[in-house]
C-alpha cells in the first residue's frame, strides 16, 4: 500500500535520521522499494532502490542527507517492477521538482504517453512519477503549486496521495484523494505521512485530511485548500494520546480485523485498476480459444480458483477446471499442451506447490497466467501476463482482503468474457461497507453462543460451495476447531450423523439456491441442530434457521463475496473469545516455500 513521509523545517539540519526512522515506522504497511530527497540551497538530493529499508539506508547513506525538507517513500509495486528506476521519490523533467505517492493512479499508462509526447522526461514506469509530471504540466504553465496541484487532481484517476516540492522553494505541498494522509504540526516544523505512526514520535498534534485537501507546509504552519475552487479550508488540529501498538493497526485491536475492514477500499482500488489494465484482451481472448482452461492454487486461493471456475461458467459460457497446486500435475499435466491456459493464483506469489505446477505447464507449452499481491515475485515474473490484486501487505496470516480481490479479479474477468454489464460489481465495495457495518455485531454475538463447541460445518450449494469451505478455513486456522466445509446436499451422505442438540451447522445461501439450503437446514434442525444461515433476507430463511445473518440485498454473483465477510468476522471474534492470536495463528506461515 505504499508509505510517505515528508517534512518541512526552519533550517537545514540533518534530516536524514528522522527519515529512516519514519520510513521504519512503516514498513507494516508493506513495501520493496525505498527512496529518499531532501532538498538543501536549492538543490535535490535523491538516493533510492529496491531492497529493505536499513539496506538501502546503509547503502546509499541516507542517515547522512540533510536539507529544509526531505521526504521518504516505501514503494508497494502495481506500476513497474521493483528497481532502482521505479522506485520513489521521482523527479520532474528538469529535476527541480520531487514527488512520491501513496496509491495507484490507474490512467498512468495513458498518461506516461501524453507526458512524452509533450516532450517531458519520463525515466520509469512508476504512477508516482505521474503525479510529479501532472503539476509539472501546469508549472510549466505558469501556475503557482497549489493551482498546478489542483488541476492535476483531474487528470490523476484512482486513489491516492502524494507529497511535492520544488526546489527554489521553503514548503512541501500534498493532496489527497482515497489514500491515507495525516498532517504533523510540531516546534519548529510540519510533517505530513500516510498513517500515524510516522508521526507521534515527532508530535502527537495531528490534522487529518480528508478527500480533496490541498496542503501547503511551511515550518509554521500549514494552510489548507479545497481542490474544487481553492478556497481556503479552516480546521482546528487534535491531539492524538492513542498507543503506538494501537495506531499501527488503524484502532484495531488486530490486523485481521483491520484488514477485513480494508475490503471494500482495497477492491473498489482493485476494479479501478482492473478497469484499465492492458492485459485483459490478450488474457480473454486466450481463455475464449483455449481447449482446456485451469484455475491453480492452494488453500484460500483455491477457493478463489472455485469461486472463478462458477463465475467462468455461469457469466462467460466457459467451462474451467480448478485445480489444487499439487494435484495439478499427477492428474492434469500428461493430457496438457500448447492449446492449453493455466491461471496460477496466490497471495504472495512464492507458493511453492504453485510454483511446481507452473514450471510443470510452462515446460508443456500450456499458456500460463497469474494472479499475486506481490508484484515482482517468482509467479509474476514467470507467467506470460499477470494481474495484481492491490491488497497491499497483509499481516494477519489468515487471508481476508487477498482473497476476496482474487475472487473478485475472477468475476471481473468472467462479467468481461460473457459481454456482461459490469454495474453490478462496480457497485461491490459499497455493499461490502454495508455488509461489515450490519453483519458485525451479529458475528460478535453469535460467536459468544457457539464458541463453546470444538466442532461445526460450514456448507454452501453451487456459487456459495467455495464460499462454505472457505468459511471453514478460516475458523480452522484461527480458532483451531474442527470445521468442515461441504456441499451442503452432501451433508445427509454421512456428516449428518454427527448432529446433536445444539450442534451448530453454518450454511452460505445463494440467491438462487434458498430452496436447497431450506432443506438441508431442515436436516439439521429436525435433529435439534443449530442451523445457521447467511444470506439476503428471505422469509423462507427466516422461516426455518435457527438463526440468520443478514447480508445486503444483491445480485446472485455478488452474494458470495458479501457471505464471506460474516464467516471472517465469526472466525476473528471466535479465536478472540478462546484467547487466541487470530493474526499468527500456530503453526502457520504466511508464505508457504516448501514441500
Amino acid at each position: 500500500m505504499c508509505g510517505i513521509f515528508g517534512i518541512v523545517t526552519q533550517t537545514e539540519q540533518n534530516l536524514g535520521p528522522i527519515l529512516v526512522e519514519a520510513a521504519r515506522r512503516l514498513t507494516y504497511r508493506g513495501y520493496d522499494s525505498v527512496g529518499a530527497a531532501t532538498i538543501k540551497n536549492g538543490v535535490i538530493d535523491l538516493r533510492k532502490d529496491k531492497g529493505r529499508v536499513d539496506e538501502v539506508a546503509e547503502k546509499y547513506k541516507i542517515a547522512e542527507m540533510t536539507g529544509q525538507r526531505g521526504m521518504i517513500q516505501l514503494r508497494w509495486a502495481t506500476f513497474g517492477v521493483p528497481s532502482k528506476e521505479n522506485s520513489q521519490p521521482h523527479l520532474d523533467s528538469e529535476g527541480k521538482m520531487v514527488g512520491a505517492h501513496n496509491g495507484n493512479v490507474v490512467n498512468n499508462v495513458e498518461l506516461r504517453e501524453q507526458f512524452m509526447a509533450e516532450g517531458m522526461t519520463v525515466r520509469s514506469q512508476n504512477d508516482g512519477e505521474s503525479c510529479v509530471h501532472a503539476v509539472e504540466r501546469y508549472v510549466r504553465q505558469g501556475k503557482d503549486m497549489v493551482t498546478a496541484i489542483r488541476m492535476a487532481y483531474d487528470d490523476l484517476q484512482g486513489d491516492y496521495a502524494f507529497v511535492i516540492g520544488l526546489a527554489d522553494d521553503d514548503k512541501l505541498y500534498a493532496i489527497k484523494k482515497g489514500s491515507g494522509l495525516v498532517v504533523g504540526i510540531g516546534e519548529g516544523f510540519t510533517c505530513v505521512s500516510s498513517d500515524l505512526p510516522s508521526i507521534l514520535p515527532l508530535t502527537r498534534k495531528v490534522i487529518r485530511l480528508n478527500d480533496g485537501d490541498v496542503v501547503t507546509l511551511s515550518a509554521d504552519e500549514v494552510a489548507l485548500h479545497a481542490v474544487a475552487d481553492g478556497s481556503f479550508i479552516a480546521r482546528e488540529p487534535e491531539m492524538i494520546t492513542d498507543e503506538m501498538s494501537s495506531v499501527q493497526k488503524g484502532g484495531y485491536a488486530h490486523f485481521m480485523l483491520k484488514e477485513i475492514h480494508e475490503q471494500p477500499a482495497v477492491a473498489r482500488e482493485l476494479l479501478h485498476l482492473l478497469k484499465n489494465n492492458a492485459e485483459l484482451p490478450a488474457i480473454l481472448g486466450a481463455i475464449r480459444n483455449a481447449r482446456n482452461v485451469y484455475l491453480v492454487g492452494c488453500g484460500t486461493s483455491y477457493h478463489a480458483c472455485l469461486m472463478g471456475s462458477v463465475y467462468f461458467s455461469q457469466l462467460g459460457a466457459r467451462t474451467t477446471i480448478p485445480v489444487l497446486a499439487p494435484q495439478f500435475v499427477p492428474q492434469y499435466l500428461p493430457g496438457a499442451n500448447n492449446q492449453d491456459v493455466a491461471f496460477f493464483v496466490s497471495q504472495s506469489g512464492e507458493t511453492r506447490d504453485v510454483l511446481k505446477a507452473l514450471d510443470a505447464a510452462r515446460a508443456v507449452g500450456v499458456t500460463c497466467f497469474s494472479m499475486a499481491n506481490v508484484i515482482g515475485s517468482t509467479l509474476t515474473r514467470t507467467t506470460a501476463a499477470w494481474l495484481p490484486l492491490t491488497c497491499g501487505y497483509e499481516i494477519s496470516v489468515p487471508a481476508t482482503k487477498t482473497f476476496t480481490n482474487q475472487v473478485i479479479t475472477f468475476l471481473y474477468l468472467a462479467t468481461c468474457l460473457g459481454g456482461k454489464d459490469l454495474t453490478n460489481l462496480m457497485a461491490l465495495p459499497e455493499l461490502m461497507e454495508k455488509t461489515i457495518a450490519e453483519t458485525d455485531p451479529v458475528a460478535r454475538e453469535l460467536a459468544d453462543s457457539i464458541n463453546p463447541w470444538q466442532d461445526c460445518y460450514s456448507l454452501g450449494y453451487g456459487a456459495t460451495y467455495a464460499i462454505a469451505l472457505e468459511g471453514a478455513l478460516k475458523l480452522k486456522e484461527v480458532t483451531y476447531a474442527h470445521c468442515e466445509g461441504m456441499l451442503s446436499t452432501e451433508f445427509k451422505h454421512g456428516p449428518l450423523s454427527a448432529v446433536t442438540p445444539g450442534f451448530p451447522v453454518l450454511f452460505s445461501a445463494g440467491k438462487d439456491d434458498v430452496d436447497v439450503i431450506v432443506s438441508g437446514m431442515n436436516e439439521v434442525t429436525c435433529r435439534e441442530g443449530r442451523a445457521i444461515a447467511i444470506g439476503a433476507e428471505d422469509s423462507r430463511l427466516r422461516a426455518n434457521a435457527t438463526d440468520l445473518v443478514t447480508i445486503p440485498a444483491s445480485d446472485a454473483m455478488s452474494t458470495p463475496i458479501l457471505e464471506t465477510i460474516p464467516l471472517q468476522l465469526l472466525s476473528y471474534y471466535m479465536a478472540v473469545g478462546r484467547g487466541y492470536d487470530p493474526d499468527f495463528p500456530r503453526n502457520l506461515s504466511k508464505t508457504l516455500t516448501v514441500d
